[in-house]
C-alpha cells in the first residue's frame, strides 16, 4: 500500500510540474509590432520537486500512510529573438556581472559592425573600379 501511495504522490507532483512548464514557457508567444517586427521572448526555466512519505505504525492491520509532495519553478528572461525585415537577431538580457562576461556579450555586436564596415568597403572598391575608364 505504501509503495502505491508514494507512487501516486510522485506521479501527481510530476504531472503538476509538467502542467506548469513546457515549450511555451521557454519560448514565449510571438509579439507582433505595428512596423512588422516580431519579438519572441526566451526564458530559462529551473524547477525542482520533492515528495516523500512514511508508514505510521499502529496496532491495526491496515497501516496508515502519511506523505506529501511539492515543486518550485523559476522563470528568468534571458533573451529576445527579434525578426525584422528578413533578418533575425538574438538580443540577450544582460546578466553580466564581471568584465569578461560583458566582453563576451558584446562580441556578436562587434562582429556585426566589423562585417558591415568590410561590406561597405568592398562595395566602395567595386564602385570605384567600375567608375574608372
Amino acid at each position: 500500500m505504501a509503495e502505491n501511495s508514494i507512487h501516486n504522490i510522485m506521479g501527481l507532483t510530476m504531472d503538476k510540474v509538467r502542467e506548469m512548464i513546457g515549450a511555451e514557457q521557454i519560448i514565449g508567444q510571438p509579439i507582433q509590432l505595428p512596423d512588422g517586427t516580431t519579438i519572441i521572448p526566451v526564458c530559462k526555466v529551473t524547477y525542482g520537486f520533492a515528495s516523500g512519505g512514511s508508514d505510521l505504525p499502529t496496532k491495526q492491520q491496515k497501516q496508515p500512510f502519511g506523505g506529501g509532495g511539492g515543486a518550485g519553478i523559476t522563470m528568468e528572461p534571458v533573451a529576445f529573438l527579434v525578426a525584422r525585415e528578413g533578418s533575425v537577431r538574438l538580443l540577450q538580457v544582460s546578466t553580466a556581472t564581471n568584465t569578461v562576461d560583458r566582453v563576451i556579450d558584446t562580441v556578436p555586436e562587434v562582429i556585426d559592425r566589423v562585417s558591415g564596415i568590410v561590406a561597405k568597403s568592398k562595395e566602395k572598391k567595386v564602385a570605384e573600379t567600375e567608375a574608372q575608364p
